[in-house]
C-alpha cells in the first residue's frame, strides 16, 4: 500500500490542487466523461468498467459488469488488465478514479476514461 512512492504522492497532490497549466492534467481532462457519456460508452463500445472503490462500497452497488480493483491495489493488479483495452474508471465521486487513471497512464494504459462525479451521480441501474 505504501509502495506508491513520493513522486506519485506529489503528482496526486498537484492534481487535487488543480494545476490547470500542467499539460499532463490538461491531457487527462480530455478523458473525463459524465455519467451519460459513460453509459453511452458502455452501451456502444467495448469498454471495461473498473470500480476502484473499496470492496464494501462495490458490494453495496455497482455498475453492471464492473470489475472491482480498489485504488490501493491498482498497481499490484495491472497484470489483470490489457493495455489495448479501453477502461472506464469509476469511484464514488470521481477523485479516486482520477488517481487510478493517472497511475494507469503512467504505466502505458492510454485508453482510459474517468467518470466525473462518480457513481454518486449514476442515474442508471446498479447491481449488488
Amino acid at each position: 500500500m505504501l509502495k506508491i512512492g513520493l513522486p506519485i504522492i506529489i503528482l496526486l497532490l498537484l492534481l487535487s490542487v488543480g494545476c490547470s497549466s500542467d499539460n499532463a492534467v490538461d491531457d487527462s481532462q480530455s478523458n473525463q466523461v459524465t455519467a451519460v457519456e459513460a453509459k453511452k460508452m458502455i452501451d456502444e463500445r467495448k469498454i471495461q468498467v473498473i470500480d476502484v472503490r473499496t470492496p464494501e462500497e462495490f458490494n453495496a452497488g455497482h455498475i453492471p459488469g464492473a470489475k472491482s480493483i480498489p485504488l490501493q491495489e491498482i498497481e499490484q493488479r495491472m497484470d489483470e488488465l490489457n493495455k489495448d483495452q479501453a477502461y472506464l474508471l469509476v469511484c464514488r465521486s470521481g477523485s479516486r478514479s482520477l488517481q487510478a487513471q493517472v497511475i494507469l497512464e503512467e504505466h502505458g494504459f492510454m485508453n482510459t476514461f474517468n467518470m466525473l462525479e462518480g457513481i454518486a451521480q449514476w442515474p442508471y441501474e446498479t447491481v449488488k
